[in-house]
């Protein structure tokens, strides 16, 4: 099992980064928190990572911190999560916003996830709602309505600025899709489609 890494960012894009350790390249897929987090490339950078193992592949998912990881592998017991979807799971919202919801059994959170549905959410409750205060993770604090969506935005704008662009092109980015997507990572799309076709 490959548990951590570091080394030198060579290379990212909207779902992976490429790791020079030791004249080793790891392409690693990373949730947009993580991307969002990361230093220029060229920077040495530490991640905490999760090796999938299947018949056709071998996957490296990396977390900039352990427990964020933690929290990863305890999505992925969970009947009918898979590695990939963990990974939207928390590219959609960070970790302690993700595991508050969990804790808190708030489904209609959960269901902002792509991919994850009504029953899919309530066996995340169910199967990991008091365990993840083991991770150190508590339950959501109560919030304005407004801040879910500000706080996409913030993660968004952080994602695009990771990928190259300028905080003043991200935020104008961001201003030509706001309110067209209910997650981080549909909210990038958007905006990158949008800069795409203008």
């Amino acid at each position: 099992m490959i548990a951590r890494l570091e080394g030198i960012l060579r290379t990212r894009d909207l779902q992976s980064v490429l790791l020079d350790v030791g004249g080793v390249g790891y392409e690693i897929e990373v949730p947009l928190s993580t991307l969002a987090s990361l230093p220029e490339a060229g920077a040495p950078v530490v991640l905490f990572t999760h090796l999938v193992v299947r018949e056709d592949a071998h996957t490296l998912f990396g977390f900039l911190r352990s427990r964020d990881r933690d929290l990863f592998r305890r999505l992925i017991r969970v009947n009918g999560i898979g590695a990939r979807l963990a990974l939207a799971m928390l590219s959609t919202m960070a970790a302690d916003e993700l595991a508050g919801h969990i804790t808190g059994g708030n489904v209609a959170a959960l269901t902002r996830v792509p991919g994850i549905g009504k029953r899919t959410a309530e066996r995340v409750v169910l199967e990991l709602g008091e365990r993840l205060t083991e991770l150190g993770f508590g339950a959501a604090a109560g919030g304005d309505a407004g801040t879910p969506a500000r706080g996409i935005e913030r993660e968004a704008a952080a994602a695009l600025e990771a990928l190259g662009y300028r905080a003043a092109d991200a935020e104008r980015m961001l201003a030509a899709v706001r309110g067209q997507a209910e997650t981080t990572e549909a909210l990038v799309r958007l905006a990158l489609r949008a800069t795409l076709r203008s």
